[in-house]
């Protein structure tokens, strides 16, 4: 079954591993055919914007979904980064194990998705922790 997505205009999307842009002033749609990875815009996350340990396995995972040619390099660096963030935060290895079934099941696009409710509970943390405190 066919896969069909709209873009908005300049609007990206990686697809298998070519960056794909909407150049147009108006929304174009793609229909997608054969099962390829697939990242709209708002789910790619650049390298230099990976500055948590979470983004930083989010990014990692990413790579592993769009470039499986390179996988055994970013199963290393995704389990480093595991032992980095456990040993810091213990509290995120709910997270951690659910991303990890689906690494070790070759489901990078659901270890993503995991991995995105880990960036989100990671800047929760952070942004709590850099409120000041209530006076009473």
């Amino acid at each position: 079954m066919a896969l069909k997505i709209t873009l908005k205009p300049n609007e990206r999307i990686i697809i298998g591993e070519a960056v794909i842009t909407n150049g147009n002033s108006q929304a174009c749609n793609l229909i997608i055919e054969n099962k390829v990875p697939i990242l709209r815009q708002k789910d790619i996350l650049k390298e230099n914007n990976a500055n948590t340990l979470g983004q930083k396995i989010y990014f990692t995972i990413q790579l592993m979904y769009i470039d499986d040619d390179n996988l055994v390099e970013y199963h290393k660096m995704y389990w480093e980064l595991v032992n980095n963030i456990i040993q810091t935060v213990p509290e995120v290895l709910k997270f951690i194990d659910n991303i990890s079934e689906n690494i070790l099941g070759c489901d990078y696009y659901q270890a993503l998705k995991s991995a995105k409710q880990l960036v989100n509970y990671e800047t929760e943390v952070l942004n709590y922790e850099q409120q000041p405190p209530e006076c009473i």
